[in-house]
């Protein structure tokens, strides 16, 4: 239920974002947000890159 924006939820999104922020400031809040969440993917791939490498590190001390 909660897993996935239809159609309708978007295009409520979009009426309230042109309401609230006007359609010229739109796209600047997208790239914004699209740029915030990019850098947070990569941020969290190299975490789970550096705890990756730390398990196989004290897997081969153990043996």
């Amino acid at each position: 239920m909660f897993g996935r924006l239809g159609g309708t939820e978007l295009i409520v999104i979009l009426v309230v974002g042109f309401l609230i922020f006007g359609p010229k400031k739109l796209p600047e809040i997208g790239k914004s947000f699209g740029d915030t969440i990019r850098e947070f993917k990569k941020s969290a791939k190299a975490t789970e890159d550096e705890i990756k490498e730390a398990v196989e590190m004290e897997s081969i001390k153990e043996n």
